[in-house]
C-alpha cells in the first residue's frame, strides 16, 4: 500500500513539472505573438 502510494505522488509531481514546463513554452509563444503584432502595427504607422 506504501508503494501505491509513493507512485501515485511521483507520478503527480512528474505530471506538474511537465505542466509547467508547457505553460512557460506558451507563454513564450503567446509573448512572441504579441511582439509580431506590435512590429506590424508599427509599420503600418504613417510617419
Amino acid at each position: 500500500m506504501k508503494r501505491l502510494i509513493a507512485l501515485m505522488a511521483l507520478v503527480g509531481i512528474v505530471v506538474a513539472v511537465a505542466g509547467c514546463n508547457t505553460i512557460e513554452g506558451a507563454g513564450k509563444d503567446v509573448k512572441a505573438a504579441g511582439s509580431a503584432v506590435e512590429k506590424a502595427a508599427d509599420k503600418s504607422k504613417p510617419k
